[in-house]
């Protein structure tokens, strides 16, 4: 029998592990499907009476389900304990990583549980595909049989014209698995969203603009010392999570090419792969190229051009009712050698993302640093707004929330600015009137600003001559401000929904609660003590041409915003968004890799003690971002201190609207109190702040 099978496969994981204590037994009743309980907030907002279009049918297959399990308080106390042993020097663990077997047998489920919850699953009908070592289940069932065995229809909707199929209620579980079971990913087919902004200038105070290639990179955050000295990415290699393959694999060597990477930097490659799990059924096709494929071509080109001379992996999966990358990921996590370096574009508000999706992630993660692999999340695209991403409101409707697949406590996530000559007047001072052969024009490191497209930002307001963005007369509510009625910025903010359930759906409130603050974030310089995870981590460039700045990309799908990639790069298509940033940082992780010797799991214990020993405990005049090219040459981070990432509301829910049509997010409704600004040290717009890269990788191993 399958189960048998299944059983064996198990036993033959945890009996390869190094020694250790196996979870303890929590399955400690019988599995009575009369006493059940509910999994709460794992309903989308969409499934409304509404939007019902009736039931699905009960044969429709619904393929590769995950079953999302739990530890006991003792093993996630071990499991905590472990991790900041790898990172502290001190430790004999510093560095031991562990395998994917290792990791199951110290800290996955035990033998006996996980034997119990496939029994049952098969028992309801389901097929098990794959047991992964982090406490996943991968399986396969029609629709009827969820139904019977979690208690909730599945139907089809139609929102905003587009069809789809969820969940109508959330799902429930017998009680007596109920200390396993955390959730289930995922009983509907609505996408996470990627983070990527096709260039759109709107608002160029100058009349100029100035699209940035690798050079103008390489120069604004001193890359060009690391290349010169030999640390280009050789040896390294970046993995890129897609749930698409690229329109062209041609896109990215014609990138090389015109920018002069090809010839300076020959070692580095391109492939993109399909990863099949370790054992087990093969549960990752191929995936079609599909809209996401601007995403990708951003991805693999400018995580070259940050580590120039690294192997860019591509590796994606095609959806199911499962995100297509995390089971790309979940598959490299149990290869022998899973990768160093990962880089992740999408994302989903924890309080859509829900309960189960939220724990999905936060385990892959998990067992991604214990393996020693480098995670960075883009952290959205909307401000703090990130559950109305993809929203048709051009304002905010949910509150404050931020991106699931980023909030954990075992990734870096990569927040986005923009630059502020414009807006000074400075543009001459920091590029250059002609491009240098590759096309270059940037001068040096130039004055930012958090990435912020919408009426909310105050230094538009000014900018237009009116002193507030909310109330009757504020930018907001004027005619010129309503032309900028959007909530594109970069985001931040507290976690606040990473488990229970909203009462609200995809609105944090209820019974959720964001992850706890990691102690590596606790203390430093303007970071609050709220409690909770905060995001961003670190920021770079990300705007979409908004003040005459954007990235050029090489990307020929002419039918979804891309164009020929021939003539000058200026013709080319354009992206801004913190889908960029992110992949740039995991470039600079590679030169840190290489430059060190070593991979880093989460490189976050290192970039807070960085920014501790910058900021101290006033933060660092001698690194304000507003300096420009007279900061000084020491700067690991430049501190981002002027501009906000607030975006424009119509609700009650975090919104500051006193009077007028329009009110801007705020953490209060009854004051002006914007969501959010920034200030010296750490802040919510743009988390540590920007970095020299030189400085960065140089100076690393004083992080420890």
């Amino acid at each position: 029998m399958r189960i048998h099978r299944i059983i064996v496969q198990l036993c033959m994981v945890l009996l390869a592990g190094a020694a250790g204590v196996q979870g303890q037994n929590l399955i400690t009743q019988a599995i009575d499907k009369s006493v059940r309980v509910t999994l709460a907030g794992n309903t989308r907002p969409e499934a409304t009476a509404q939007n019902d279009r009736g039931a699905v049918a009960a044969g429709l297959v619904l393929d590769h389900l995950q079953l999302v399990l739990g530890r006991s308080p003792a093993q996630q106390a071990a499991l905590d304990a472990f991790l900041a042993a790898l990172e502290n020097p001190q430790s004999p663990d510093y560095h031991q990583w562990i395998t994917a077997a290792q990791f199951a047998q110290r800290f996955g489920p035990s033998a006996q549980d996980l034997a119990a919850i496939t029994t049952w699953l098969e028992s309801e009908g389901f097929t098990v595909n794959v047991v992964y070592p982090h406490g996943m289940i991968d399986f396969t069932g029609t629709a009827a049989q969820v139904r019977s065995a979690f208690e909730t229809r599945i139907h089809n909707l139609n929102v905003n014209g587009a069809a789809h199929i969820a969940n109508m209620s959330d799902p429930s579980i017998p009680a007596a698995l109920a200390p396993v079971v955390k959730g289930i990913v995922a009983l509907h087919d609505f996408r996470p969203e990627s983070y990527a902004r096709p260039a759109r200038p709107g608002y160029t105070a100058s009349g100029s603009l100035f699209a940035l290639v690798p050079q103008d990179l390489a120069t604004i955050y001193n890359f060009g010392p690391l290349f010169s000295a030999g640390y280009s990415g050789r040896g390294q290699s970046i993995v890129l999570i897609e749930d698409t393959f690229l329109y062209s694999l041609g896109d990215w060597t014609t990138f090389r090419k015109t920018f002069g990477l090809a010839r300076t930097y020959p070692y580095a490659t391109l492939t993109q792969v399909a990863p099949a799990p370790a054992s087990g059924p093969n549960n990752c096709s191929a995936p079609s190229v599909n809209g996401d494929d601007g995403e990708a071509a951003i991805d693999v080109e400018w995580a070259s051009a940050a580590a120039p001379n690294a192997a860019i992996i591509l590796a994606a999966c095609a959806n199911t009712t499962t995100f297509g990358g995390l089971i790309a990921l979940e598959n490299l996590l149990t290869e022998a050698s899973p990768p160093p370096i990962v880089s992740i574009s999408y994302g989903a508000a924890e309080a859509l993302n829900g309960a189960g999706g939220n724990a999905a992630f936060a385990s892959t993660y998990s067992l991604a640093v214990a393996e020693g692999v480098s995670v960075f999340v883009a952290a959205g695209d909307w401000g703090a707004a990130v559950a109305d991403a993809g929203s048709s409101n051009p304002y905010a409707t949910h509150g404050i929330g931020v991106n699931g697949f980023g909030s954990t406590l075992y990734n870096v996530a990569v927040g986005g600015t923009d630059f502020d000559d414009a807006l000074t007047g400075t543009t001459g001072t920091y590029w250059s009137s002609t491009n240098s052969s590759n096309y270059g024009s940037a001068l040096s490191y130039i004055p930012e600003i958090p990435w912020n497209d919408s009426c909310a930002s105050q230094l538009l307001a000014a900018a237009e001559g009116v002193p507030t963005t909310y109330g009757r007369t504020g930018f907001c509510n004027t005619t010129t401000g309503e032309g900028f009625l959007d909530i594109i910025a970069g985001s931040g903010g507290p976690s606040g929904c990473a488990t229970g359930g909203p009462a609200q759906s995809g609105i944090v409130g209820g019974t959720c609660a964001g992850y706890a603050k990691p102690s590596w974030q606790t203390g430093l310089f303007g970071n609050p003590s709220d409690g909770v995870r905060d995001l961003p981590d670190v920021s770079l460039f990300a705007s979409n041409g908004f003040y005459g700045h954007y990235y050029v990309v090489c990307f020929s799908d002419t039918s979804n915003e891309g164009a020929a990639c021939t003539g000058p790069p200026s013709g080319w298509a354009g992206f801004g968004g913190t889908s960029v940033s992110t992949p740039i940082m995991a470039g600079i992780q590679a030169l840190v890799n290489q430059y060190t010797g070593s991979r880093w799991g989460n490189p976050n214990t290192v970039l807070y003690r960085l920014a501790s020993n910058e900021y101290g405990s006033a933060g660092s005049a001698a690194c304000g971002s507003s300096l420009g090219n007279t900061a000084a040459s020491s700067c690991i981070f430049y501190d981002v201190t002027s501009g906000d990432i607030d975006v424009p509301c119509r609700t009650t829910n975090n919104c500051f609207r006193p009077s007028g049509t329009n009110g801007v997010l705020s953490t209060s409704t009854a004051a002006y109190q914007p969501a959010f600004g920034t200030a010296p040290g750490w802040d919510f717009a743009t988390g540590i702040g920007t970095v020299n890269a030189y400085n960065l990788v140089t100076q690393w191993m004083t992080g420890q």
